[in-house]
């Protein structure tokens, strides 16, 4: 056993002092490190340019109001103005477009219903919105009430309603305070973006709508920032062939010209020249989209629902529970 251990440490002193020697004979040797030097440089410059991205990845979020100031200043509020009347898809329709305006910072709901008092349904839909709001109503005068029966263009819907929200920021904010305002009907579809654009409006800033007119879209027409006609099939003469969701309107610039509302006699397709043409020229508007080549808002009316079946389950005595809620 004495032999066998000493012929062990015999054999591992050789091997380590042969390994002690090459090792010496290796310093000084030439080393081409190159291309290690080229691995390292390719992992900086992939970190530099992963921070570049994160960096401006930070910047684009500051922009769209992550941060709670823009430009130094609070942001300003947006004031959406939405009529609505009772109807098969009003719940569904009133849903859809608060899932968007929950995320949209600085925001203000203003629901005023057609109606001679203020209905559980938009009142409950409201209180569990999550949303700053103000709830309204008032009743279209009989003369003017459109029948169920009547097409969409015969007389103007919700009229006396916005009429009405215009008076209550008269009433209720002052011409110091920053705002915008905004018809946000409940039968659109918007898309964020069109909030972040129209937040910084001077008086009145204008975009593309689609799927209106009977066009794809319908846009003002711009050379050099400055709109100078609109891209229109219908009436393009009017003095502002837009529609209800194409503009925004600042509210120092509402308070300041009380008078300015809707024309409840407003000839059909001049309801909203009848407003915009007592508080702003065509050479004054503010052009937004990507001078008005984006479109962020869309007319997508939902379709009126077919209950044939319903009413014969209904002659049958066998109608759906009238406590379930649609």
């Amino acid at each position: 056993m004495k032999v066998k251990l000493k012929n062990v440490f015999v054999i591992y002193f050789l091997v380590s002092v042969i390994g002690l020697m090459y090792a010496l004979l290796q310093l000084g040797q030439p080393c081409d490190c190159s291309q290690h030097l080229r691995s390292a440089s390719d992992l900086m410059h992939g970190k530099d340019k992963k921070i570049s991205q994160l960096l401006s990845e930070v910047k684009r979020l500051q922009a769209r109001g992550k941060g709670p100031e823009l430009e130094g200043q609070a942001l300003p509020i947006i004031y959406a103005i939405t009529p609505t009347y009772a109807r098969l898809v009003q719940k569904a329709e009133l849903v859809r477009i608060s899932q968007t305006f929950l995320h949209v910072k600085n925001f203000h709901w203003i629901v005023v219903e057609d109606s001679p008092v203020k209905t559980q349904l938009v009142s409950e839909l409201l209180a569990q919105s999550g949303l700053r709001f103000t709830h309204l109503h008032t009743e279209t005068s009989k003369e003017h009430k459109r029948k169920e029966s009547d097409p969409n263009w015969l007389k103007p819907r919700g009229v006396e309603q916005r009429n009405l929200a215009l008076q209550w920021l008269r009433e209720n904010r002052e011409l110091s305070e920053e705002g915008v305002v905004y018809f946000a009907d409940d039968d659109n579809t918007y898309s964020l973006r069109l909030f972040d654009e129209i937040r910084s409006t001077k008086r009145v800033s204008v975009w593309p709508v689609g799927l209106v007119g009977g066009l794809r879209f319908e846009r003002p027409l711009v050379e050099k920032g400055r709109v100078v006609g609109f891209y229109t099939a219908w009436k393009p003469n009017r003095p502002f062939p837009m529609d209800m969701a194409g503009f925004a309107i600042a509210l120092q610039l509402l308070l300041a010209n009380r008078e300015a509302r809707f024309d409840l006699l407003a000839e059909r397709g001049y309801l909203e020249s009848s407003l915009l043409q007592s508080l702003v020229s065509i050479e004054e508007l503010e052009p937004r989209a990507d001078n008005c080549t984006k479109v962020l808002v869309w007319h997508t009316r939902s379709e009126k629902p077919k209950m044939k079946q319903e009413e014969l389950l209904q002659k049958q005595g066998l109608g759906s529970d009238p406590s379930i809620e649609v």
